[in-house]
């Protein structure tokens, strides 16, 4: 059987984050060229400004490598309505920069606002259910989420998926359900990503996979040690600290399944994009050898 599965690679494993940190992170030329030759065929978009914002410049970036542009991430303070307007101008300016520099098909992957509400952020990975929106919350946070994606539709005919993610208020199995139970699924999309699901409490990342098959239109491939996530929990490392001790490993270092989860893809003739993240600080590690050793690793597992 043909396998149809595209890998990329994301700026956030060079440690361009979407958060304000301290460091300098790498430009994105060099990004693009280490993300090239160590095997990967996309890359996602990166913060506003990391790489060009005119579209024709961006294009060129993109295609002089052969590679392309399959999604930017988009974060949003969802819960909170009176952000909501803003959030919408900013989707739907990333949506057309992408859509201007010929990547129509690109998503808009959107997310909370991370790393901003200190419950949050403090315990990432052990909420044990405080912190949680109420419904009536919820129902806000959903309803943004919804406006964000109707108006990237309607203004470039683009999807918008959702990503779960630790530090923010969609991380727990329980939370994720919650919030797709609330939203149109013909409208908003989910980016399921297995390391953010581990990390934010799952056991299994089939559970996902299988219950909302019809949801999920975008993959992010990371890892997750469970022994830094113990670590965190014992010294009460915030995510920050516990993304710079490692909980997000390479791939095979830590406690996902991913033969399990290539295997339901494959069954399920996924054809889309799976995109390897693993998140690291600005300045931190060797990003370009665990794209290397990442790619290796899906290699030898027939990606």
């Amino acid at each position: 059987m043909e396998n149809k599965i595209k890998v990329a690679n994301a700026p956030c494993s060079w440690g361009a984050l979407e958060f304000e940190l301290e460091g300098k992170a790498l430009g994105y030329e060099q990004v693009l060229n280490e993300l090239v030759e160590t095997g990967y065929a996309g890359t996602e978009l990166g913060d506003w400004g990391f790489m060009p914002t005119e579209p024709k410049a961006l294009h060129d970036e993109i295609a002089k490598r052969n590679i392309s542009l399959l999604g930017a991430f988009v974060p949003i303070a969802l819960s909170n309505e009176s952000a909501h307007e803003a959030g919408v101008e900013k989707a739907v300016k990333v949506a057309g920069l992408m859509y201007e520099a010929g990547y129509k098909d690109a998503f808009i992957v959107l997310a909370d606002e991370n790393g901003t509400v200190e419950f949050r952020t403090k315990n990432a990975g052990r909420t044990n259910g405080k912190g949680s929106l109420s419904d009536s919350q919820m129902k806000i946070f959903g309803a943004g989420a919804e406006k964000v994606a109707k108006a990237v539709k309607d203004t470039y005919g683009m999807r918008t998926v959702f990503h779960h993610h630790c530090a923010g208020y969609v991380e727990t199995p329980e939370e994720i359900n919650a919030f797709l139970q609330i939203t149109d699924p013909a409208l908003v999309g989910l980016c399921f990503d297995t390391g953010h699901y581990m990390f934010g409490g799952g056991k299994n990342p089939l559970d996902v996979l299988e219950k909302y098959w019809d949801r999920i239109w975008h993959v992010h491939f990371k890892d997750f040690s469970s022994e830094v996530a113990a670590a965190s929990a014992k010294n009460n490392w915030d995510y920050f600290q516990s993304v710079q001790h490692g909980v997000f490993c390479e791939l095979g270092k830590g406690d996902v399944d991913f033969e399990a989860v290539i295997s339901f893809l494959k069954n399920k003739n996924y054809d889309g994009w799976i995109v390897v993240e693993q998140d690291v600080l600005p300045g931190m590690g060797n990003p370009k050898q665990c794209a290397e050793n990442n790619r290796k690793y899906l290699l030898n597992k027939d990606l």
